[in-house]
């Protein structure tokens, strides 16, 4: 009995001996440098086990003021995984499984033959995977095809939709990456190849908005990539009740996609228009044009960057806050007559109205957009006056909302948290600070809009509203909310204003200048934008861009106003870009339809 058990002892010991051996030369021994085995049997069998595919970043969203998503649609997809080619099924099945995608059979083998990497099916063309319907999803259920399933899956943003300049996008920074999550890449909870927010509130708020972590789904196969059965798919995604955030935005996408369609078929092709609540300042729609495609970024025919924070010349616009700067000053008044022969007789300076407008008043001069009654008033002025009253109206600083004495925790710049990190601040003088020396020339030019002036959509819609609030300068909001997925809220973005250092302008100057708006509508430069649901107010402007003799000389044209002059509900500023020199004001023209388009939905 000892010896029979001492036997069998033995041989079990040489078994595990043999076998040890054996692990260790498949570990160790070198292996031939050609083909799949050149990695090494050890790396094979770890390389090709397991595969993983993206359903969701885990991103937060972001939601219009009614809670319309603005990101975020989800829908179930077709998931493909490499498996090897006697495996996957037969050819029967490959054929049924063309028919339910709509795509030839020999398409349909080509491609998985091709597929090395885990992907979903995308239709030709198409920049995400193909939503699937019910029937389809039924059909694709009933094929049992191995590495062929139905998954949902999670986009970010929709395919058959222009981006919103406001959000931004989303997109590879390898740099702006290690930047930011130095510690999680360490860790392995970040990867260098995740997308992060480009642009907009996707930038703003990228590190509120990335969430807790990924869902995804593995799909395990042996080193010759044939399914394991009983553990050839796994389910992994974070258990976390507070993420992702949900954030609230000021925008109405209704509103938005009317505006965007509008101005599509009235032709503007480059520009800008912002919508402000006349009562709050919050941004209601931001419009840049041309497009943005998040889904690719550069696409031609498409722009990136936000035309609504960017700075332009303002033409005759500025000529309010000449006007502010000049009552504030005491250096006129709206009584005050001066004389327009449609010639300055210095600095090359002339009146777009040849012959002039004869005699007139400070208001008639804003009303008919004088050039001459401007550059006499600046030239009254001392630059640090001028440079004042702008930055009173919220000219020549950046006023969109922003957190003042709170460190972005994620921004770049390591400035205040700010929603609309990409706003210009424009600027009155070249630099934006004060000139060395006085120059009347300088003061005349810019006291028209010209020369180094520059503001953008945004500050042109919230200077409306400035003066509506008797000279409180509004901060645009662009989030009212955070919200953690369970619905407990995180924060409220409350509105507040944006003092300037210098205080602000007394309610008497507002009031001038909101009488001078009347009058431009009512028989001055904007008269053809009367007839309409509302009675409007505002100020037309036309900026030249390079020599006005050249043959090809472009304009950008403006409006800015509110409406309705009863009860102001919105301020709206429309920018026109590059617009052919002598042509009709098309901002007038767009200003006066997003108008009746607010009107009809109030």
């Amino acid at each position: 009995m000892r010896q029979r058990i001492v036997l069998v002892s033995g041989m079990i010991a040489l078994f595990m001996l043999v076998f040890i051996c054996r692990l260790a030369w498949l570990q160790l021994a070198p292996q031939p440098a050609n083909g799949q085995a050149a990695r090494g049997r050890s790396g094979l069998a770890v390389s090709q086990r397991e595969r993983t595919l993206l359903l969701d970043s885990g991103r937060g969203d972001l939601y219009d003021r009614s809670g319309i998503a603005l990101t975020g649609q989800s829908y179930e997809a077709l998931a493909l995984f490499p498996v090897n080619r006697k495996q996957r099924g037969s050819a029967s099945q490959i054929g049924k499984l063309a028919a339910v995608l709509g795509v030839g059979k020999g398409d349909l083998a080509a491609e998985l033959e091709r597929l090395r990497e885990p992907q979903f099916w995308k239709a030709k063309g198409s920049k995400v995977p193909m939503p699937l319907t019910n029937e389809q999803v039924k059909r694709l259920k009933r094929l049992r095809l191995n590495g062929i399933v139905v998954l949902p899956y999670r986009n970010r943003y929709p395919e058959n939709e222009a981006g919103i300049h406001a959000l931004g996008y989303v997109s590879e920074n390898p740099e702006r990456l290690k930047q930011l999550y130095t510690k999680k890449l360490g860790k392995g909870e970040a990867h260098i190849d995740d997308l992060i927010g480009g642009a907009g509130l996707e930038w703003s708020l990228e590190k509120l908005l990335r969430g807790s972590g990924s869902a995804a789904v593995s799909f395990f196969t042996d080193g010759a990539d044939n399914p394991l059965r009983g553990l050839d798919m796994r389910l992994t995604q974070p258990d976390n009740p507070y993420y992702p955030l949900k954030v609230t935005t000021t925008l109405d996408l209704p509103l938005q996609r009317e505006l965007e369609r509008y101005l599509k078929r009235q032709g503007l092709t480059q520009g800008a228009v912002v919508v402000l609540d006349a009562r709050s300042a919050d941004i209601v729609s931001m419009i840049s044009l041309p497009e943005l495609d998040p889904l690719k970024i550069g696409r031609p025919g498409t722009d990136a960057s936000n035309h609504a924070v960017k700075a332009y010349p303002p033409g005759s616009v500025f000529k309010l806050v000449t006007e502010a700067a000049a009552l504030e000053a005491g250096v006129t008044d709206e009584r005050e007559a001066f004389h327009c022969s449609g010639e300055y007789g210095r600095y090359g300076l002339s009146d777009a109205k040849r012959g002039g407008h004869g005699t007139l008043t400070l208001r008639e001069g804003l009303a008919q957009s004088c050039n001459i009654v401007f550059a006499t008033i600046a030239e009254r002025l001392q630059e640090k006056q001028l440079l004042k009253a702008a930055d009173q109206l919220g000219i020549g600083r950046r006023i969109g909302w922003s957190l003042a004495g709170k460190r972005d925790h994620e921004d770049t710049l390591r400035g205040p948290l700010r929603l609309l990190w990409e706003e210009e601040a424009g600027e009155v003088f070249a630099g934006g600070g004060l000139p060395a020396d006085h120059d009347g020339g300088r003061l005349a030019q810019s006291g028209i809009g010209q020369r180094d002036v520059k503001m953008t959509p945004l500050q042109a819609a919230n200077l409306v509203v400035t003066l509506l609030h008797r000279g409180h300068v509004l901060q645009p909001r662009l989030v009212k909310e955070i919200r953690y997925a369970n619905g407990q809220r995180m924060a409220a973005l409350s509105a507040h204003e944006a003092p300037s250092r210098y205080g602000r302008i007394s309610p008497a100057t507002a009031k001038a200048l909101l009488r001078g708006m009347e009058a431009v509508v009512d028989h001055g430069t904007g008269r053809s934008i009367r007839a309409g649901v509302w009675k409007l107010a505002g100020k037309s402007g036309t900026a030249q861009i390079g020599r006005a003799e050249a043959a090809d000389a472009r304009n950008h044209q403006w409006f800015v106003g509110y409406g309705p002059v009863s009860a102001p509900r919105y301020a709206v500023a429309v920018l026109a870009e590059n617009r052919p020199a002598g042509s009709a004001n098309l901002a007038a023209k767009l200003f006066r339809g997003v108008m009746d388009i607010l009107s009809a939905g109030s």
